[in-house]
């Protein structure tokens, strides 16, 4: 982990679907040596239930994360072996947590998956739940945020509050898979858009195979 103070990143997760996504960033960010504070918005518990059928739970997030991350993007547990020792969590509604202040050190933080309503909120600055307000106070100390935006279609008032965002320094992510790196699992999309998520952050990594301006270099085994 981080040498000396811990300076973390942070990642929100929100209630758009794709919690797959936000658990591949999370593995990826503690691979790399990186200290994580975790908020977990109430509507992506649903979200986490319904697309897993993992119940995450303030009073067991230690436990419930790790079943969590453990989870291959097909649904098979124990797909991944993790180490969260280097993961503080807090509350969605804990508006006192230390991320909540410019004060707190962090490198930047993660939006990921980022539904409608979390682009919404941290474009108008509306700091509803503790997610929100970490967003506002990344872009107003000039931290990198990444917003790996998850919807389709979008509509104008979305694009207009991602172009807010991408005005106010945000980098603004769709998280649309791509095939060029040679996908033939879902694990392999979903750590394509975990890996532009990090390349955003600037955080190294391993997560899918990288353009090399060679045709057809996709088919051939790594």
């Amino acid at each position: 982990m981080d040498d000396g103070k811990r300076t973390p990143w942070i990642v929100g997760v929100s209630g758009a679907s794709g919690t797959p996504y936000a658990a591949a960033v999370l593995r990826g960010l503690l691979a790399a040596g990186e200290s994580v504070d975790l908020v977990v918005s109430r509507a992506s518990r649903l979200t986490l239930l319904d697309e897993t059928g993992i119940s995450f739970r303030d009073a067991h997030w230690r436990e419930d994360l790790e079943t969590w991350l453990a989870r291959g993007a097909d649904g098979k547990p124990d797909t991944f072996a993790v180490d969260v020792s280097g993961v503080r969590y807090w509350a969605a509604g804990d508006l006192a947590a230390g991320p909540s202040s410019g004060s707190y050190p962090a490198k930047g933080m993660l939006v990921v998956p980022a539904s409608t309503a979390a682009v919404a909120g941290v474009a108008l600055g509306l700091s509803k739940d503790l997610l929100q307000r970490v967003a506002s106070v990344t872009l107003k100390e000039r931290r990198p945020l990444v917003v790996a935006v998850r919807e389709t279609p979008l509509n104008g008032q979305t694009l207009k509050h991602m172009v807010a965002l991408d005005e106010a320094g945000a980098v603004v992510l769709p998280a649309s898979p791509a095939f060029y790196a040679g996908a033939t699992h879902i694990q392999d999309l979903v750590d394509f858009v975990a890996g532009r998520v990090l390349d955003a952050a600037g955080v190294p990594h391993r997560l899918y195979r990288r353009w090399e301006g060679e045709l057809g270099g996709a088919t051939r085994p790594v």
